[in-house]
Order: C-alpha cells, then sequence, then structure tokens
C-alpha cells in the first residue's frame, strides 16, 4: 500500500496529528469518574493492522453472516482511489452495527492484508474489556480525532460512521435516511490529512434491529449523555428478547444488507480551508447528499418490508 499524496501533505497530515495527539491527552488528563475510565480505557491503542490469523479463523462465523443470513450485495470498488481514504457512512443496530462490521470484512475479502482498513467504535465499546480487546485485534480504532488522524497521516485507510449513536439507533421509520448528526468534524480531518472521502450508502442494517424508540429522555433522566455520551436509549424488536433495550446482547433478524461505496469526493488540502466554515459546510452536505441518493437507489431494490 503505497501513500500517493504529495510528500508536503503527508508532512502537513503528520504535524497535524501529532498537535491532535498532544491536545486529546491533556483533554483525557482532565476527566474523571467514569467518564474518566473510559476516557483512559479507549485511549489505550495502536495503529495496528488487523489480525490475520483471527480473520482467517472467523470468516467461518462471517461468510455464512454476511452471504446466507444478511445475503449482503456490495459494490462500487471501482469508486475507491489509492490509500488512503477517509470512508464515510450511516450504520444501524446499536452498538452492535452489522452494516458497519460487514463492510469490514468484505474490505478485507476485497483487499486483503494489502490494504488494511481501520473502522472506528465509540470510546464506551472501546473500553469494555473483552470487546476492546476484540475490537483492536481487528484493526478498530477509537473513533477520536488522535486516532483518526494519526491513522490517515500514516498512509491507512479509515471508515468512520459520524453519526454515532443518533445514527445506530434511528427509529426503524427512519432507516433509509442518511444521518451524519450534523457533525462536520470529519470534513476538517479529510482537510488536514489531505484525503479524499469516499460515502458509503447501505439500506439493510435498519432491518436486523428495528428500533422503535430513541429513547432521547430516557437518556437524560438516567444522565448518560452526560455520564457515558450517549444521547439515546432505545428500545428495539431483537433475538431472542422481543421488544428491549437495544444495548441487550442479541442476535439481528435476516434482513438484506445493500452496500454500495460512492464516487469519491476530493477535497482542498489547504490547511486554512478547514477552518473555512462554509467550505466545511459544503463538504458535508456534498457526502451527506451522496449517502442518500445510493440509500434511495439501493431501497428501491427491496421487495419485502423487512426481508429485503
Amino acid at each position: 500500500m503505497t501513500d500517493q499524496r504529495p510528500t508536503h501533505v503527508q508532512e502537513q497530515a503528520r504535524e497535524h496529528a501529532e498537535q491532535v495527539s498532544r491536545a486529546m491527552a491533556d483533554k483525557r488528563s482532565d476527566a474523571s469518574g467514569i467518564r474518566g475510565w473510559v476516557a483512559d480505557r479507549a485511549a489505550d491503542w495502536e495503529l495496528k493492522e488487523p489480525d490475520e490469523e483471527l480473520m482467517h479463523r472467523q470468516k467461518f462465523f462471517w461468510n455464512p453472516l454476511i452471504d446466507h443470513w444478511f445475503r449482503m450485495e456490495m459494490d462500487g470498488w471501482e469508486n475507491v482511489p489509492d490509500a488512503p481514504v477517509l470512508l464515510i457512512g450511516i450504520h444501524s443496530g446499536a452498538p452492535f452495527v452489522w452494516d458497519a462490521w460487514t463492510v469490514g470484512v468484505q474490505w478485507w475479502r476485497h483487499f486483503g492484508p494489502d490494504r488494511p482498513l481501520h473502522g472506528t467504535a465509540h470510546d464506551l465499546l472501546m473500553a469494555i474489556p473483552l470487546i476492546g480487546r476484540y475490537f483492536r485485534s481487528m484493526g478498530v480504532l477509537p473513533a477520536a480525532p488522535d486516532a483518526i488522524a494519526t491513522a490517515l497521516a500514516h498512509g491507512r485507510d479509515v471508515a468512520l460512521w459520524p453519526g454515532g449513536e443518533v445514527d445506530s439507533l434511528r427509529p426503524w421509520h427512519e432507516r433509509d435516511k442518511a444521518n451524519l448528526a450534523g457533525r462536520t468534524g470529519f470534513v476538517r480531518m479529510a482537510i488536514r490529512a489531505g484525503v479524499p472521502i469516499v460515502p458509503i450508502a447501505t439500506v439493510g442494517g435498519g432491518d436486523a434491529m428495528p428500533v422503535l424508540i430513541r429513547g432521547d429522555r430516557l437518556s437524560r433522566t438516567l444522565r448518560l449523555d452526560k455520564i457515558l455520551r450517549l444521547k439515546v436509549f432505545p428500545l428495539a424488536v431483537s433475538l431472542p428478547w422481543g421488544i428491549a433495550p437495544a444495548a441487550l446482547p442479541q442476535f439481528p433478524l435476516p434482513a438484506k444488507i445493500r452496500t454500495r461505496l460512492m464516487p469519491a469526493i476530493e477535497v482542498d488540502p489547504h490547511p486554512e480551508r478547514a477552518d473555512d466554515e462554509d467550505y466545511v459546510r459544503s463538504v458535508y452536505r456534498e457526502v451527506e447528499a451522496s449517502i442518500q441518493s445510493g440509500m434511495d437507489a439501493l431501497a428501491r431494490k427491496r421487495t419485502l418490508p423487512l426481508f429485503g
């Protein structure tokens, strides 16, 4: 995997990554209580490629799940430029986000170890001992500016879902709506790293575990928004629980997942563009519109309301 960016852009990206890492270290040192524990645990990451042996061992789980349970279709590989790129998508299914994991596994199927992809996950998931260890072995990084900036600066491809829990827990009736939650930080990351953005459109993930209510008010009542940065506490339909909190361990319904890598969006790599709010918002809208366009096209292929 060769970094195709001009040398000055690569140097700019590395300088920025170092600045962000120092700033994030100071911010984490100020956190206390549960939030401080989560921050400390999530900060324990390394820029390591996915464990190839583990990927091969678990393909006997993922292959049947992708090919037969989700009957996944994924196209648009011709739209992926040379590394590094920042992939931006939407995802569904509470902390399990099957449509995000399936993208990662399909990427590994397509490119193999020659072009590893770093997914990203919420700090809370990265902090849980067993889950966090598994995520790290898969090459997953915390969805934090320092981790993402460092990966891009070193020429790695990164997949990010900016909508976070607001996106992954959107109600079932909004399952075909792109929601990046108004978070524009990914655009600034792409500018400062000098990398193109590849939007990811996907449908079907919201059918794998239909969310009934988001639980915004319940999250505020329980102060989860302050303690764990969780703005919602949803109820969903899942196996084997029926209707239950979406955070419970569950097995997905056999929804059909369709995913498309959309044409890359180039950004102006001049650093001052990252501070140009009008430019940042325009790129954000372009990315969200591209995802929505792809979702609309994929949703038109659906023949059944739940099973695709």
